[in-house]
């Protein structure tokens, strides 16, 4: 079985939800308890990622509404992305840029 136990309590808070067992604000907190972890990515990552969207830097840096700059920083190993630029690399990297349209 690969699911986590972690797992399993969100779907048996989710059950008790939606039999009206769990107050909304307890069943976002399990939501919120269950996101999963944010990956960091390093230089060479960041790079695969804007390649594999077929972008330019200044262009995958307007879909991450970040500058030219930024991207370059990330991609040279000056600067890592953090904070809402890291969820979104997350999103772009399992979803592909459509995912910020």
């Amino acid at each position: 079985m690969s699911e986590s136990i972690l797992d399993m309590v969100h779907e048996t808070a989710s059950a008790l939800h939606e039999a009206g067992h769990l107050p909304d604000t307890t069943m976002k907190e399990f939501d919120a308890l269950c996101l999963p972890p944010v990956q960091e990515y390093t230089a060479e990552q960041i790079q695969l990622i804007r390649q594999k969207a077929k972008v330019s830097q200044a262009v995958f840096a307007a879909y991450l509404n970040v500058s030219k700059s930024t991207v370059q920083k990330w991609e040279q190993g000056d600067k890592k992305p953090n904070g809402p630029s890291l969820k979104l690399l997350n999103l772009v990297s399992e979803k592909g840029l459509a995912i910020l349209l």
